[in-house]
């Protein structure tokens, strides 16, 4: 069996530590390694983070939500965070930020945190997905995900 969940969350800042608690809770009970967890929920603070400060503008009508989608399949958790923002101009080229910096490494850290990582644009629609995966180990049988 395969465990999967969906959130549609308001930008708000409130809204973060729901979608972490969930992944921590979901991988807790399906047995995952609390390193492994903790890098996971770290990546999706992050990415959420960025879906409440860049996921929208204020113009009348825009949406004011996100979406958190994580996948726990065979092996591997993927995670997806959407929102509905402008967008990045070139998603693919993203500099790293300096060390020193205040702002602008989330996505640096979710790509050493995480064994993939892929920011794209909404299909169709203005925002952008960040999705990243990382392949799982396991603190006891994970008899949650087998068929």
């Amino acid at each position: 069996m395969s465990i999967w969940w969906s959130l549609h969350l308001r930008r708000e800042a409130a809204s973060v530590p729901l979608a972490r608690r969930l992944l921590i809770g979901t991988m807790e009970t399906a047995g995952v390694d609390p390193d492994i967890s903790y890098d996971l929920s770290l990546a999706l603070t992050e990415a959420c983070a960025n879906a409440v400060e860049h996921g929208g503008d204020a113009a009348p009508g825009a949406s004011q939500a996100y979406r958190v989608t994580a996948y726990l399949d065979g092996e591997k958790c993927r995670i997806e965070v959407a929102d509905s923002g402008p967008g990045l101009p070139r998603a693919q080229d993203f500099e790293p930020a300096r060390a020193d910096a205040e702002h602008g490494r989330g996505l640096c850290l979710i790509q050493e945190l995480t064994d993939h990582l892929h920011i794209g644009a909404k299909p169709g629609l203005g925002g952008t997905v960040v999705s990243f995966d990382k392949i799982l180990k396991w603190t006891r049988d994970p008899s949650l995900l087998t068929a």
